[in-house]
Order: structure tokens, then C-alpha cells, then sequence
């Protein structure tokens, strides 16, 4: 089945809004319950997690509540992962315009975790530091979704209706064509490790530095075409639930997608977590640092999600989880009849300025900008617009944004490979 025939079948995206309003309309405004558990176990000790199920909007009011999950699988030592959970969390909310209502807050989390990414790396990278992590980051307000993720640390979706939905993009050179023809165009080498004798051996890397990622938060020494800006994905579910099965690698390159949901369905989100870990231990061996989070979103009345009886496996649920199937005649029937999630956005570009737009962020003070990622303020003089390059057109307006201060300039401008790849450090 081509791209193209798999795009029809998707049924068309839903405004956040009309899904709020409906919620209202009909009642539904009661939050769903939000378990979680972790299980890891360590052979480099480089993976590290985050779990904030208490956050809030506004200080001191429940009703803003929401939570963050996260799973940071470092390398080349364990600094970009540990600086990455203490500190993305905040770069995102700080992009976030304050006093905004629920519906405005979640619109503007897209661009926000854009943002917060590349802050974070920027931050790093000024520490003079050379390792890297990826970030695979949840942030759940009530039945809604949202999945930023760079590298090859995945989240999946596991509904009532049995059918398992990856969340993330793997940004590994060997699997994904769009990010080879990306870092080359911008001053990569994509290439296996040649040995003695000439032979090549192991995955497709990028070089310098022979990182296997396109993407990631960090790598000051592999060059700037390994880029922070994430896949992100938002979701909503209805109010049967579902659960995230959000995992470093470890876990991925042992069990498939179906598999891991299958393998703890009908248990508690703790002991879930610790069967996924001994399952892909089963499977694989301790390879690699192991690391995995469940997390249960679930109605007040429903105290764990149930397991889903054994069916057929249909082309649809085994497309979604990478696998194939003789099942393809059901496809059609199968996306119509689950109904369980509705799809908000989905956005991959590698672009800073396509992925945040002309109107990112909103300047209320006269005479200044504030920058798009790191939200400083800017005298207009001394502010820079992410348009004034070849992505926008010679006709756009020099009001419009998004507006870059120098630093967050000469970043955007290395990640296209116009710069050289140290002039933040320099900086």
C-alpha cells in the first residue's frame, strides 16, 4: 500500500477547540487518572527518566493540573542527559505565554516544546560539553497527548481498542531516508565504520564524530546538522483511556511495538513497566541500559486497564507496529471502528522557522522582541528575523517573525549548514 493510499485512510486532523467544545457540550470535563511505574536496568548507566505527575499550570490551583514523563537515553557519558531532565521541562514553559486558557495553552505546546528543545541545547552546548542524549518527553493534560521526541527513544500507545500507535519518529541514519538526505545537504557524511581491508561495517553514522542519531540534544563535537528540533505528535483520547509504554532502546531493539503492549496488558502500570524490562531481557540479553516507563491514563472508575481479548492481527495494527500482515482487505474497517484516539497535530520538519512560525511569539511590548527560543527580550534594533533567509520568500514583511536573537540566529543557521559548527561555543 503506498504513502499516499495510507494518508487517505487517516481520518482528517480535529481543531483542539471543536474537541474541547464537544466535551463540554456533553458533559465530559471530568480528568482521567493518571498511574505510572518505572523499571531499568543499567549497563552504561547512561538512561535516565523524569515523572512529574503533579505539575500545574497555575501555582496552587488542581484544576490546571497535568503531568510530564520522560525518557533520556544519554551517550558519550551521562552530562547532556542529566542537564536535559533538570532543565527541558522549564525551557518548554517558559514559551508558553502566561495566563493563556487551557485550549491556548495546549495550541501553543507544540511550538513551545520546539523551542524548550533547542534552548536546552544551545544551554548545554555553552558548557563546553561534548556528550549527547535523546529526549523522549509526554506531557499529558487531561485525555490530551503530546510527544516530542529526537533520537531513537520511543513512545508508544496502547488503546482499549487493541490497536498499538507509535507516537514518536526514530531519528536513526539507518532507518530514516529523509534524515540522511537532510544531514548530507547540510555538510554531513552519512557512512558505515570502514575497517582494515576496506570492508564497512555496522549501522549507517554521521561523520565527524560517527554518531548514529540525526537528531539530538547535545553532541557539541559531532556538528550542528545533528539537530534538537523534535518530532512532535499531539493526540487525543476518548474516555475509554489508553496506556503510554515510553522506552530508551534498550527495550526497542528487543520487542516490537506489539509486543511490549501485549506483554503487560491487564497489569498495574508498576508491575507492567518491570515485566516489559524482563521481557526484552528475555528476548535480548542486557545490551544495552534498559530503561521504561507505563503510564495508565484512565476514567476515576476504572481502576487499571483491562486486557483486550486475543484477535486476529489486522494489517492496520501491524503496519502501525512495523510489522507485516495478510490481513490487508480489513484495514479500512479497522481505523473507522476504533474511534479511540483523535489525531491534533503531527509535525517533523527539521526547519527552526517552519516549526515555529510567523506569529511565534507574541511581542506585547513596544519597541522590542522577544526572541522565539530563548525568550529574551530584544531592543528591535538589535533583533533578528528567522525570514530573512531563503525559507520565506523576498515578500515577507520585516515585521514578520519568528524573531531570533544573535545566538539562537547563528544556532538555526548552523543546524541549515551555513555556519561552522563551533560558532555557539565561540560565541
Amino acid at each position: 500500500m503506498s504513502q499516499a493510499e495510507i494518508s487517505r485512510m487517516k481520518p482528517p486532523l480535529v481543531p483542539l477547540a471543536t474537541l474541547i467544545g464537544r466535551e463540554l457540550r456533553g458533559g465530559k470535563v471530568e480528568k482521567p487518572i493518571v498511574k505510572y511505574g518505572q523499571a531499568a536496568l543499567a549497563k552504561k548507566g547512561e538512561d535516565y527518566f523524569l515523572a512529574k505527575p503533579d505539575c500545574e499550570r497555575i501555582a496552587g490551583d488542581p484544576s490546571t493540573s497535568f503531568s510530564v514523563f520522560a525518557i533520556l537515553d544519554g551517550h558519550n557519558g551521562i552530562s547532556a542527559a542529566i542537564f536535559a531532565k533538570e532543565n527541558l521541562l522549564t525551557n518548554v514553559l517558559s514559551a508558553i505565554p502566561q495566563g493563556v486558557s487551557r485550549d491556548d495553552w495546549l495550541q501553543a505546546l507544540p511550538r513551545a516544546l520546539v523551542a524548550g528543545f533547542v534552548k536546552t541545547d544551545i544551554e548545554f552546548q555553552q558548557r563546553g560539553e561534548t556528550s549527547g542524549t535523546t529526549v523522549t518527553f509526554v506531557v499529558i493534560d487531561g485525555w490530551t497527548i503530546t510527544v516530542a521526541s529526537v533520537g531513537d527513544s520511543r513512545c508508544i500507545l496502547d488503546t482499549q481498542g487493541g490497536v498499538v500507535s507509535l507516537l514518536t519518529v526514530d531519528h536513526r541514519l539507518e532507518e530514516n531516508a529523509e534524515e540522511r538526505e537532510r544531514v548530507t545537504a547540510s555538510g554531513g557524511e552519512v557512512g558505515r565504520l570502514n575497517v582494515f581491508g576496506g570492508n564497512e561495517v555496522g549501522p549507517l553514522r554521521c561523520w565527524p564524530g560517527g554518531l548514529c542519531l540525526s537528531r539530538s540534544i547535545g553532541d557539541t563535537d559531532v556538528g550542528e546538522f545533528i539537530v534538537p528540533i523534535p518530532h512532535v505528535k499531539q493526540v487525543k483520547l476518548s474516555n475509554a483511556g489508553g496506556r503510554l509504554i515510553i522506552a530508551s532502546d534498550g527495550i526497542w531493539d528487543a520487542l516490537s511495538s506489539d509486543v511490549a503492549a501485549k506483554s503487560c496488558r491487564g497489569l498495574p502500570a508498576e508491575l507492567a513497566a518491570k515485566l516489559v524490562v524482563k521481557e526484552a531481557l528475555r528476548s535480548r540479553g542486557l545490551k544495552d541500559d534498559t530503561t521504561c516507563l507505563v503510564v495508565d491514563i484512565i476514567p476515576s472508575d476504572i481502576p487499571v486497564i483491562p486486557p483486550i481479548p486475543k484477535k486476529k492481527q489486522t494489517f492496520l495494527s501491524s503496519f502501525l507496529s512495523g510489522k507485516k500482515s495478510r490481513s490487508a482487505n480489513k484495514a479500512t474497517s479497522k481505523l473507522s471502528a476504533v474511534g479511540a484516539v483523535e489525531e491534533l497535530f503531527e509535525e517533523g520538519s527539521a526547519m527552526l522557522a517552519e516549526r515555529l512560525g510567523k506569529d511565534f511569539p507574541s511581542n506585547q511590548n513596544p519597541g522590542t522582541f522577544k526572541c522565539a527560543v530563548c525568550q529574551a527580550d530584544q531592543p528591535s534594533a538589535d533583533n533578528l528575523m528567522a525570514n530573512s533567509g531563503p525559507f520565506f520568500s523576498t515578500a515577507s514583511k520585516s515585521s514578520e517573525g519568528p524573531f531570533l536573537c544573535t545566538i539562537c540566529r547563528k544556532k538555526k543557521d548552523a543546524m541549515e549548514g551555513k555556519k561552522p559548527s563551533r560558532s555557539l561555543v565561540a560565541s
